[in-house]
């Protein structure tokens, strides 16, 4: 039987925290509807507590959808996104930032390991407006990146200044929000860098499918609703999207797992046989590795993918165990 520890964070299932939340949420019975309820309102409040911020806060079924959302709501369908051009939003979503926004692009921007080359940004800032392409209004930034990088504050601030400095506005795709901060990157630090937008990933994290989208800018949150409720975005019974949230927010789970997760692909890389590719900060390991050898490990019930640079990569999550490295590093060696 093929095994998926290692195909992806999301093969994982979902956490007992999260799940012991959603039987509590049912268990209480009827509630209003549309994210007005009060497992909504606590989960919303729980956000705000991990992130210290005063901002407003909905949940949602998808990352694809909320990252779109986001683009969508702070890019015209003539402007453009800036972001790393392997960013999940630039290879990943099948145009739905495009879709959703009506026809807003994405505009790749180079960088090592998945993290956008500060000076890559001066060239579109710089440039003129003229009315035969799509000039910038956003920028997007990823952390963890799609590599398994971390970004300090410090260098996503030297990305966003020159942006914000334009007026422009900045959305920030957390998918794996979780594992940055277990690698060391402080939440807190966010509501202070000019994000408008969050995106908390629930469902990388060990959560059901659920995503946070966090307004720092309360200004974008006039008619939200109704771009959530027209994306189908809206969910009748939001509190289900809501009460992970709660399960792994309240006693510290979210970045508790995210440790652990990040701990295993650390172990996985101390042992494998094959040169790693990217700095193992968060919980992907990048590996260099023939097809040959590729299709020998899917063969020893072993599935994972080969990446947007070539490499081949493993995730680990929440529920990755210390023999399931095991195991699949002697497998490895087996196949050098």
């Amino acid at each position: 039987m093929a095994r998926y520890d290692f195909a992806s964070d999301n093969t994982a299932p979902a956490t007992p925290e999260a799940m012991a939340a959603l039987i509590a949420a049912n268990g209480a019975g009827f509630a209003s509807g549309y994210g007005s309820d009060t497992v909504s309102a606590r989960a919303a409040d729980l956000v705000r507590a991990l992130l210290d911020a005063d901002a407003d806060v909905r949940f949602v079924t998808s990352g694809t959808a909320a990252n779109a959302i986001c683009l969508a709501t702070l890019c015209r369908p003539f402007e453009a996104v800036l972001a790393h051009e392997h960013s999940h939003v630039a290879t990943d979503e099948t145009g739905a930032p495009g879709f959703f926004g009506h026809g807003l692009r994405i505009a790749g921007l180079p960088g090592a390991s998945g993290r956008i080359d500060p000076a890559s940004l001066a060239a579109p800032l710089a440039a003129p407006d003229q009315p035969h392409w799509q000039p910038p209004a956003a920028l997007s930034v990823t952390n963890s990146t799609e590599y398994g990088t971390v970004y300090e504050a410090a260098a996503l601030k030297a990305l966003i200044d020159p942006v914000k400095a334009m007026g422009y506005g900045v959305h920030l795709d957390g998918a794996r929000l979780a594992n940055a901060a277990a690698a060391g990157f402080d939440l807190k630090a966010i509501k202070g860098l000019g994000v408008d937008l969050l995106v908390i990933g629930g469902t990388k994290a060990g959560m059901t499918p659920t995503e946070a989208i966090v307004l720092f800018d309360k200004s974008l949150t006039r008619r939200f609703d109704a771009r959530l409720k027209q994306s189908g975005q809206l969910p009748s019974k939001g509190r289900f999207y809501a009460a992970p949230f709660i399960g792994m927010l309240e006693d510290g789970a979210y970045v508790r797992h995210a440790a652990h997760a990040n701990a295993m692909a650390k172990k996985l890389a101390a042992a494998m046989p094959f040169p790693i590719l990217h700095p193992v900060e968060a919980n992907g390991v990048f590996v260099e590795m023939d097809e040959d050898r590729l299709s020998a490990l899917h063969a020893a019930g072993w599935f994972v993918y080969r990446f947007l640079d070539g490499s081949v990569r493993f995730m680990c999550s929440w529920a990755t165990t210390e023999a399931a490295v095991e195991e699949l590093a002697e497998t490895l060696r087996g196949i050098v």
